[in-house]
């Protein structure tokens, strides 16, 4: 594992760390793809430059289990918090040591059960998953939708959690691959010639046996990691985070202010795995989110005091607000600082002295008003008594269509130190 460790923290420069792009392999990334992810690289950088040996690392937005993940190759405990409870069964069925050969046994009866599988109920999706949808659209065809029900039902009668775990989590690695969406940062839309191509329950088995064998190879060639155990925490992270235990370093990326609501990209898995049930559950996900969007009715929390720049800030969103495409921008502003300023509050009580904050955030825009979160949080960790390390560009992200899909807001590592 030295190797391995060497050359996640010899192989870029931190400018490229902030995209999983060109990556070192990492074994089980590949059982969900996330563009969104950083490199693991940065973790392993994170640990090499600490001001302290680290023992232990807290990820408070765990999303697709890199940190963790990566701390487990390199010998480090790591402690993980995640609200959707898609990514967290996904980060857990990653951490967990399995055997590969009861996981196998497993899946030839899960294959078996498919044979007897009766017509399910689909009634509790929302009317534009399933055929005839809505106006002529609708994301599966009966017969596909109707093979993910069998999976996932013949995956909840096996009676070790943990292959349920396994399972579920492949299995959500699958679904947008077989239906007839595309599914981005940007939101979701229908492939090109969609109804031409209509994916068959058997391509649906040939696609999920095949993540299944990966994920077995993997599993056997990666069964010895220097430290295997882990803490995972399900949940909003400005709650959990008091639950954690001390440790050495903090590496993560949170939300960016960006108005877009992160459950949305995985709202196809989490209605087909059966983790959302009705509207209420899923306005519930949504609520317990960092407050990074408006597309859920939320209290407010007020403007945090400590950084003139933010106070500049908001006092132009507030300005413009007639001017926005939503009334309550300026408030989702000033209750997003509001939320990192606990976490950094937090985690500043849970880091041992010397312990460090690798955050990757980026900036966001609205109505020509940028808002600058690495500097933002940058004074606010000052207020606070935290040491400012330094703060690293990765790369320039397109602003918002209603802005002119303009590259101009920065994606920045901010470094903090106890």
């Amino acid at each position: 594992m030295q190797a391995a460790f060497e050359r996640w923290t010899q192989s870029r420069e931190i400018p490229t760390l902030g995209t999983n792009a060109g990556a070192q392999p990492l074994p089980f990334q590949q059982w969900r793809n996330f563009k969104e992810a950083f490199a693991p690289e940065l973790v392993a950088r994170a640990v090499s430059e600490s001001g302290r040996p680290v023992k232990r690392c807290i990820d408070p937005f765990g999303g697709s289990g890199t940190t963790a993940l990566t701390c487990q190759f390199l010998g480090i405990e790591p402690v993980t918090i995640e609200v959707n409870p898609y990514l967290a069964d996904l980060i857990e069925a990653k951490l967990t040591a399995h055997d590969p050969a009861g996981l196998l046994r497993d899946f030839q009866r899960l294959r078996m059960g498919l044979h007897d599988a009766p017509r399910f109920d689909l009634r509790h999706l929302p009317p534009t998953f399933v055929e005839p949808g809505v106006n002529g659209r609708w994301i599966y065809s009966d017969a596909v939708a109707q093979r993910i029900e069998a999976y996932r039902i013949g995956i909840s009668s096996l009676p070790l959690e943990a292959h349920r775990r396994f399972f579920l989590a492949l299995l959500g690695g699958v679904v947008v691959d077989v239906s007839n969406v595309i599914v981005s940062g940007k939101g979701r839309r229908y492939r090109q010639n969609w109804l031409a191509r209509q994916t068959s329950p058997e391509t649906l088995d040939k696609i999920f046996m095949q993540r299944v064998e990966m994920a077995l190879i993997e599993l056997t060639a990666h069964a010895f990691r220097p430290v295997r155990s882990f803490t995972l925490l399900r949940g909003d992270s400005r709650e959990k985070l008091k639950e954690v235990p001390r440790a050495d370093l903090a590496v993560f990326s949170p939300p960016y202010p960006n108005s877009f609501d992160y459950t949305d990209v995985y709202n196809v898995e989490l209605w087909m795995l059966g983790y959302l049930s009705d509207m209420t559950s899923n306005r519930n996900l949504r609520q317990s989110t960092l407050t990074s969007h408006v597309q859920v009715h939320r209290e407010y929390a007020p403007k945090p005091q400590g950084s003139q720049t933010l106070d500049l800030v908001s006092e132009r969103l507030h300005e413009q607000r007639s001017l926005l495409w939503n009334k309550n921008i300026p408030s989702m502003v000033d209750a997003y600082f509001a939320d990192m300023r606990q976490i950094l509050a937090d985690l500043q009580k849970k880091l041992y002295a010397g312990g460090e904050v690798w955050a990757v955030v980026g900036d966001s825009l609205y109505s020509g008003t940028l808002v600058p979160v690495a500097d933002i949080l940058k004074e606010l960790a000052l207020d606070m008594g935290y040491q400012w390390v330094r703060s690293d560009a990765f790369r320039s992200m397109r602003s918002s269509a209603q802005q002119g899909w303009r590259a101009e807001l920065n994606e920045t590592l901010l470094v903090l130190r106890k």
